[in-house]
């Protein structure tokens, strides 16, 4: 994803909803600084190395196209090799993920063209609070950044760091701050949400922490989860899916894969009864629960027997929402060095795994029309349901209302709401 500015500095994003958060805590830094050099922000993703091979693309892309700005990169891929974007010709600075989030690193004066620290010695998350979420009908609230875990194609624990939680207290300061703003919707963001508070005094859990910010800032219309672990879900996160409607009922797992011994390999911690018992058990708390995922395609040793175990358990579990990534290599990651699958059966194996998702995904759609839902309203007279159905809208709504529909059909992948058909559920 590449989101970009229209005036003033702009910031290019790749990767996930913390980078796109962070590049929002970097745009309302250089506001405030009030350097007037013109700057563009690149800030890479390190999951798979087409992210970083785009990210360098835009680097050379905005040179050309903005001669005399200053161009600076940052994010995980910077973190992990800053040198490799030093060497670029087109850079002329790159900053570390701890150092992007600091007001002082977009001073308006002369600094050291790498500032780059040992992630790995940062040992706390201070929560940075957003004065505007552009173009965005909900606000992103990180709640928890790094990772303890080291799944063996993962690198991103090397650009982000150990796993370190934000407080409550400040946690519910800044989801009261955005409510106040307009905002309707917040979504808790992290690395690893699911082991929030486990470096807390007295570990508080993820869904601790949920009950108690839904009870402390009552004023809050709805809240989501980013992508969550299948295997680190609390009774107190469980006790809020079944009874608490603020808590919209959908899950993006991280699921990986759906063979035991392919998710082994992986150093993952969950196996493929877990996810299925784990679903289960949700919807018989509430029904109307949808679940995303996301799945890696050709991971190395994955057999045309074990690829089909992961395809049938998107199938079989009906997931609508499928983030698909053929497997990447990272150089410094177990994997790496495991036997890899050919790279043309990598690419048809996600198309394949696309498919299915994009099944599941009509086929889910299909069977809410007639139904009723509350949507938040986005640009372009689309927005999101409370389970995550893409829903088209009358577009002279206002970007983050909540509006009450009826599902009337299905039109180019999304329902159409109807608000003069609304009523409760």
């Amino acid at each position: 994803m590449v989101e970009r500015t229209e005036t003033g500095p702009r910031v290019e994003t790749f990767g996930c909803r913390l980078n796109a958060y962070e590049s929002q805590v970097i745009r309302d830094h250089l506001d405030a600084s009030g350097d007037l050099r013109p700057t563009i922000v690149i800030n890479t993703c390190a999951v798979t190395s087409e992210a970083e091979r785009q990210a360098r693309q835009s680097i050379r892309r905005a040179r050309r196209e903005s001669p005399e700005a200053r161009i600076v990169v940052t994010g995980c891929a910077a973190q992990i090799d800053p040198e490799r974007f030093v060497a670029m010709p087109e850079v002329d600075r790159v900053v570390g993920n701890e150092e992007k989030l600091r007001a002082e690193t977009w001073a308006p004066v002369d600094q050291a063209p790498v500032v780059v620290q040992d992630i790995m010695a940062v040992r706390e998350t201070a929560p940075h609070l957003v004065s505007e979420f552009e173009g965005r009908a909900r606000a992103f609230v990180q709640v928890q950044q790094g990772c303890d875990h080291r799944c063996t194609f993962c690198i991103i624990p090397f650009g982000r760091g150990n796993s370190r939680s934000v407080p409550i207290g400040a946690i519910v300061e800044h989801v009261r701050a955005v409510v106040a703003q307009g905002y309707n919707e917040v979504v808790l963001t992290g690395v690893d949400i699911s082991s929030y508070g486990g470096d807390l005094p007295g570990a508080p859990s993820l869904g601790q922490m949920m009950r108690r910010l839904l009870a402390l800032v009552p004023e809050l219309p709805r809240l989501r989860l980013s992508s969550i672990d299948p295997v680190e879900i609390d009774a107190d996160l469980m006790r809020l899916i079944a009874d608490e409607p603020r808590l919209m009922p959908y899950l993006h797992l991280s699921l990986q894969a759906g063979d035991d011994l392919i998710l082994k390999r992986m150093k993952r911690r969950h196996s493929r009864d877990d996810v299925i018992r784990l679903v289960e058990r949700v919807r018989a708390l509430r029904p109307s629960t949808s679940f995303g995922c996301d799945v890696i395609a050709g991971f190395p040793t994955e057999t045309e027997a074990m690829f089909a175990n992961t395809r049938d358990l998107i199938r079989d579990l009906g997931f609508p929402f499928t983030h698909v990534f053929p497997y990447s290599p990272r150089p410094g990651t177990p994997a790496a060095r495991m036997p890899q699958v050919r790279g043309d059966i990598r690419k048809a194996r996600a198309a394949e795994l696309r498919a299915v998702g994009q099944d599941n995904l009509d086929r889910w759609l299909a069977g809410l029309v007639g139904g009723y839902d509350r949507v938040v309203v986005e640009r372009n007279g689309v927005g999101r349901g409370e389970a995550y159905a893409p829903i088209a809208l009358d577009p002279s709504l206002s970007v983050g209302d909540v509006v009450g529909v009826r599902l009337d059909r299905v039109e180019d992948g999304r329902l159409v709401g109807l608000e003069d058909g609304w009523q409760a559920a």
